[in-house]
């Protein structure tokens, strides 16, 4: 079995001012070749924002782009005509395609916590279009929450042969993943799991290429990225 221990403390963590973020691959000022990602996965960035703050308008293009708010509200405004509101528990899909630009500003009065997640897609050059979806794993715990799929049948459609996943497992409780493509790798966001006998905690990603069967080692959430390429 081929597996890789991706430790919290490994991340790249950058703060300046508004911004406080650990970064899992390789982004912006921080580099470390060790960590360029895993397969199609380039970016996870694990954001805290500060109230009245945030980023302002800039460009994207060929990238999918994934948000999902843990905590609070981020408010989003892009050159597509897009202005929308997500809320914890809510997840947003932007694929970039030939160029899209955007803000994403906290205009509340408490942190916002998020995760940004960034996928290669395997289509260049697409007509940018832009998804959101209500997707809590803590209202469903013990299965899996498809979020992203390759299919138009998934919850929100991603330009990539990949699913993304989460989900919310209770302590004691198991999950059974499997690998039926190239990647497998599991970013915990909250608690502890093992993975065939290996301990990820909070902060932690593990890449496999085997079936495996998680086990909560106290109340966990966590994404399952199941890529091909």
């Amino acid at each position: 079995m081929n597996t890789f221990l991706h430790h919290s403390e490994n991340r790249g963590h950058v703060k300046m001012g508004w911004l406080d973020t650990k970064h899992s691959f390789s982004f912006g000022s921080w580099y470390d070749p060790k960590y360029m990602g895993v397969g199609s996965l380039r970016v996870i960035n694990d954001d805290t924002i500060a109230a009245h703050k945030g980023f302002g308008t800039h460009p994207h293009d060929n990238m999918e782009i994934l948000t999902c708010v843990l905590k609070g509200t981020i408010s989003h405004k892009d050159s597509m005509g897009n202005e929308r509101h997500i809320h914890a528990g809510e997840w947003q899909l932007m694929s970039a395609g030939t160029g899209v630009q955007h803000s994403e500003i906290n205009q509340g009065d408490e942190a916002v916590h998020m995760l940004q997640i960034w996928v290669i897609p395997n289509v260049q050059d697409a007509e940018p279009n832009y998804q959101q979806i209500e997707r809590d794993p803590k209202k469903s715990p013990n299965e899996w929450q498809l979020i992203v799929g390759p299919n138009n049948n998934a919850p929100m459609h991603i330009r990539q042969d990949a699913e993304i996943k989460a989900a919310y497992l209770e302590k004691g409780h198991t999950l059974e993943v499997k690998a039926t493509q190239k990647f497998n790798y599991v970013h915990v966001i909250d608690g502890e799991i093992d993975i065939a006998g290996q301990v990820v905690k909070a902060g932690d990603g593990y890449l496999f290429d085997e079936d495996s069967t998680l086990t909560a080692h106290e109340d966990s959430q966590f994404i399952w990225f199941d890529l091909n390429s």
